[in-house]
């Protein structure tokens, strides 16, 4: 027979007390999310391009390159607040992922998924070593790749992918 440990606490202090605990831990849980929400919405509000009847072109999240610059100094505020507040970076990611939800954003294991074909996932592919190089360009590294960047675009366009979108 296997021993087994049963732990009975005969204080109801710390039961009365883990209750208490519990309760005020579900109360912030709440307002965590109405406070994530709220943000989110400020940021969809003052990030997200509209057009000029208010329908939405593209969502705050999906901003790219100089479009995502304002975005980019509000997210180093976040991070920085939420680092100074003690949060590790685990935290703060995964903080950034629920106001991203909240906007809107749909995860992957949210999403519909197509099959994609050989050349779909070789424009995907290529989309990604390019904005690689250009974020590698941007930080000063010396990289032998950036030689080749223009053929990589010239395969990337002539798959079907827009050279304006990258960066």
């Amino acid at each position: 027979m296997e021993n087994q440990n049963v732990v009975i606490s005969n204080n109801g202090n710390a039961y009365s007390n883990l209750v208490s605990s519990r309760q005020a831990l579900i109360k912030v849980a709440k307002s965590t999310g109405e406070l994530i929400g709220n943000y989110a919405g400020n940021l969809c509000a003052t990030f997200n391009v509209v057009s000029a009847t208010g329908e939405l072109i593209k969502p705050w999240y999906e901003l790219k390159g100089k479009d995502r610059q304002g975005l980019k100094l509000e997210r180093d505020e976040f991070v920085k607040g939420m680092t100074e507040a003690g949060y590790g970076r685990g935290t703060i990611d995964v903080y950034w992922q629920r106001i991203k939800e909240a906007s809107g954003y749909q995860t992957t294991g949210n999403r519909v998924t197509a099959n994609l074909s050989t050349d779909d996932k070789t424009q995907a592919d290529l989309k990604t070593i390019i904005n690689r190089i250009f974020k590698a360009e941007e930080a000063g590294e010396e990289c032998k790749a950036s030689e080749f960047k223009g053929y990589l675009m010239d395969v990337f366009q002539a798959l079907g992918g827009d050279v304006d979108n990258l960066g």
